[in-house]
Formats: structure tokens, sequence, C-alpha cells
């Protein structure tokens, strides 16, 4: 399974962004793992933001995000997004996403990851 993730960019405080990850590769197709995004600031760790399950579209959400950020996949692109309304300065971070086997919080849940996308908000 091969993950590119993109969208990423500058913006203000109270902006948009979408990222999208295109998931490829036979064994995505066949088994359409579950997914997941995660950020990392400079010096912390990796944290958890938003998980689908890649057939019932079940979410779950970190509460830093909750309410403004929505995560979704188009089952027919392999492609996985996350909208993110009402940036803030402290979601500045490379946004990675993952696949499963796991629609979980934790990054042990997920086998597969992305290279990551800067997202960047000033205030």
């Amino acid at each position: 399974v091969q993950l590119q993730a993109s969208g990423g960019g500058l913006v203000q405080a109270g902006d948009s962004l979408r990222l999208s990850c295109v998931a490829s590769g036979r064994t995505f197709s066949r088994y359409g793992y579950d997914m997941g995004w995660f950020r990392q600031a400079p010096g912390k760790e990796r944290e958890f933001v938003a998980a689908i399950g890649w057939r019932d579209g079940r979410q779950i959400y970190s509460d830093s995000v909750k309410g403004r950020f929505t995560i979704s996949r188009d089952s027919a692109k392999s492609t996985l997004y996350l909208q993110m309304n009402k940036l803030e300065p402290e979601d500045t971070a490379v946004y990675f996403c993952a696949a499963g086997p796991i629609r979980g919080p934790t990054t042990d849940d997920y086998r597969y990851w992305g290279q990551g996308t800067q997202v960047t908000v000033s205030s």
C-alpha cells in the first residue's frame, strides 16, 4: 500500500484547507483499510487527528479538532480527505495519512504511512 498526501499550505487563522491522501496498491484495493490522519508539530510526538472506517464510514476525532475538522473518503477514487475549518496556529504541523488495519487513535493501529504534508497557520 502506498499513500500520497497533499493539500497542505500556509494559511491564516480562521481559514480552511482540505488535505487529500491517495491510496494505491493491490492490497488496498482488495481490503480497503481503515484510514486516519495524524499530525506532528516540531519537537512533539505524532498525535491522532481523525480516523474513518473505509467500509462503514464511521468516524472518530480527537477532542482538539472535533467540530472543526471532517474526515471523509471516496472509495471509488481510493482517496481520503481531511477538511479543516477554523484553523488555529496550534494546528500547525506536518499532517500524515495512514492506513489500518484498525480505525484507532494510536500510531500502532496503522501499518502504512504517507510522507506528510505541511500545514502552517499564521496568527
